[in-house]
């Protein structure tokens, strides 16, 4: 696959992921603060159908970053797979299971203290994520600016 077309769906997969990571977040917030319970369950029902959408984004930034970088990494792409690295372990083992167990929960009416507990940690997890993934796509700016300089001069 050339190159240009890697660097094009690694782009486009780390922006779908961070849009969908921070649209998840923020429905969230405004129909925990602002909607009724039916509210809240109809976002965790699409935030959990969409899941899956992430999950192949998230995958995709993976793959497309170790075809266009195959050699061992350093400095601020060894940062970057850090952060990736991070990013889908919060993601499997936080945001997944979260999303799945709000699903229910609020499709069955039990906004108690486990629901809120729960939420709280996912809430937690997805900015975190957000963080990162923006980060990411920071530096891989930044590092897209300095090639172009090399290349110019």
């Amino acid at each position: 696959m050339k190159r240009t077309i890697l660097k094009s769906a690694h782009r486009i997969a780390g922006v779908v992921a961070l849009l969908m990571i921070t649209t998840f977040f923020l429905s969230s917030v405004i129909a925990d603060l602002f909607g009724s319970y039916q509210n809240i369950a109809l976002v965790k029902q699409t935030i959990l159908q969409w899941v899956a959408l992430l999950v192949l984004s998230m995958m995709a930034v993976g793959i497309t970053g170790k075809k266009l970088y195959p050699a061992e990494l350093k400095g601020i792409l060894a940062v970057k797979a850090k952060r990736l690295k991070v990013a889908a372990f919060n993601g499997l083992v936080v945001l997944i299971p979260a999303a799945y167990f709000l699903a229910i929960w609020s499709a069955e009416g039990l906004f108690d203290t486990r629901y809120w507990f729960v939420q709280a940690i996912e809430l937690i997890a997805g900015v975190t994520n957000a963080a990162m993934i923006g980060l990411n796509i920071r530096d891989g700016i930044r590092l897209g600016q300095k090639s172009n300089k090399k290349v110019n001069k």
